[in-house]
């Protein structure tokens, strides 16, 4: 296994004037992610909290955040530094730290913010407000534009060129992030959770008062199919990060059910999910999905390999929902993972795109840079 000396705390890493010419490969030029421990923020609508969860451990850390009233949507940034988080009765947006899990900005949005979703590339924030989508800055954390659409569920497509969006007229938003121009697509009734395919090729949408999900080719915004009949209420919706499978969440007869995406054929999970699910996210290894329940203040846990709920441990507040993409992704770095120069291009990148590997750890939300240390060692495979 390669090894590197670190930098101290009050030291700046010194690397060769040939890696440094290597950091136009920067963080978003990266093979796939790799696993190593995530946190999950699990949105408490009943006392205006949002819990943190170790996927690691399947515990809660540390004290509930207090957010805004009514908290509902959640959405980790890809690059995992920021944590926002829709706060419904109080039409605004709090902006979570996820080095320190605090709270560090509160954005005024449109009224009742619902869901949102973060760009790829971690600048901007689409949320789904009742009657307009505002759109967030994350360098300032400010509005810096209006859609005049509503919006529940907000998905971004992987290279970022188009938000899909769920209506409440029966249909589906696409919005160009480009020049903000939006269309609609027909789906079925009341339309809520959205999640987009890994390969950016697929959106499915949960139409909850028709009980099933549309499948949506994004090559032509069309319709693919017949609706795929699920379960009561469908509400959340998750693709794995493998794009093999989708999670849906049936809140009116308390299943979970898995739609295979090569055929689009349904099974449900196995075991009891307890009452009222609601949001449901997937570990960025594709190994577990994690499911809030809102009448039992619990949080389920899928073996994704098995189907089958493997835990079930306390949400950490009243009334869980985590509405969105609430478990952070897996941080990415330059260089190809089991390349015998990953090492130099991740520590060259990082040491210049964030002032230091010190900037870097405390920006990426790393308790300390030998956590950074190990985070690049994993990635890079050797």
């Amino acid at each position: 296994m390669r090894t590197w000396q670190s930098a101290g705390a009050d030291q700046r890493v010194t690397v060769p004037w040939w890696l440094t010419a290597i950091t136009a490969l920067t963080l978003d030029l990266v093979a796939p992610a790799v696993t190593f421990a995530q946190n999950a923020y699990i949105t408490n609508t009943d006392d205006n909290t949002v819990s943190v969860i170790s996927t690691a451990t399947n515990t809660v850390i540390g004290s509930p955040i207090h957010v805004g009233r009514v908290p509902i949507g959640v959405a980790v940034s890809p690059n995992g530094s920021k944590v926002y988080v829709t706060n419904y009765s109080e039409n605004t947006v709090s902006v979570i730290g996820a080095a320190t899990n605090t709270v560090i900005a509160t954005i005024s949005v449109d009224q009742n913010p619902y869901g949102l979703a973060v760009t790829p590339d971690s600048s901007k924030v689409f949320v789904g407000c009742g009657n307009t989508m505002s759109v967030i800055s994350t360098a300032t954390d400010t509005v810096t534009a209006t859609i005049p659409v509503g919006a529940t569920g907000v998905a971004v497509t992987p290279d970022g060129s188009k938000v899909y969006a769920t209506s409440n007229s029966d249909s589906l938003l696409v919005i160009d992030t480009a020049t903000d121009a939006s269309t609609s697509i027909s789906v079925g009734r009341n339309p809520l959770g959205v999640a987009v395919t890994p390969d950016g090729s697929k959106v499915y949408v949960a139409n909850s008062a028709d009980n099933t999900v549309s499948v949506i080719s994004t090559a032509t915004n069309t319709v693919i199919g017949s609706p795929i009949p699920v379960g009561a209420y469908p509400i959340g919706v998750a693709v794995t990060p493998d794009g093999s499978k989708v999670y849906v969440t049936n809140t009116n007869d308390d299943t979970v059910r898995v739609i295979s995406t090569a055929t689009n054929t349904v099974t449900q999970v196995e075991g009891q999910v307890r009452s009222g699910p609601f949001g449901v996210a997937v570990t960025p290894d594709s190994s577990k999905a994690y499911v809030s329940l809102t009448t039992t203040n619990a949080v389920s846990v899928i073996d994704t390999a098995t189907d089958t709920f493997i835990d079930i441990l306390s949400s950490g507040g009243l009334s869980p929902h985590a509405f969105g993409l609430f478990i952070q992704p897996a941080k990415k770095f330059a260089g190809t993972p089991g390349q015998p120069n990953c090492h130099g291009k991740s520590v060259s990148a990082l040491a210049v795109n964030y002032d230091g590997i010190k900037g870097a750890a405390e920006s990426l939300g790393y308790p300390s840079v030998a956590a950074l240390q190990d985070a690049i060692t994993t990635f890079c495979g050797g």
